[in-house]
C-alpha cells in the first residue's frame, strides 16, 4: 500500500515539475535541472515525467530524455510486475 502511495506523489510531482520547468523555460526564468528532472523519472516518476513531456512538449527533442525516460518506465513496470507477482 505504501509503494501505491509513493509512486502516485512522485508521479504527480515529476509531472508538475516538467511542467514547471516549461514555464520557467518560456519565461527565462531559473530552470530546475537536468539532472533532477531524470532523476525524479529513475525514483519512480517515469510515468509523470514522460507525460509532462509530451503534454507540455518539454525535454522531447534530448535523446536522453526522449529515449531513457520511456526505458527507465519500462524497466519501472517490469520491476513492479516482478514485485507484486512473487
Amino acid at each position: 500500500m505504501l509503494l501505491y502511495w509513493y509512486l502516485l506523489v512522485i508521479n504527480v510531482f515529476a509531472f508538475v515539475c516538467y511542467g514547471l520547468d516549461k514555464l520557467k523555460a518560456k519565461r527565462s526564468a531559473r530552470r530546475i535541472s537536468e539532472r533532477s528532472l531524470l532523476l525524479l523519472a529513475l525514483v519512480g516518476g517515469s510515468l509523470g515525467a514522460w507525460l509532462g513531456m509530451l503534454l507540455w512538449r518539454h525535454k522531447t527533442k534530448h535523446t536522453i530524455f526522449s529515449i531513457g525516460v520511456p526505458l527507465a518506465l519500462l524497466l519501472q513496470i517490469a520491476v513492479y510486475l516482478w514485485i507484486t507477482i512473487l
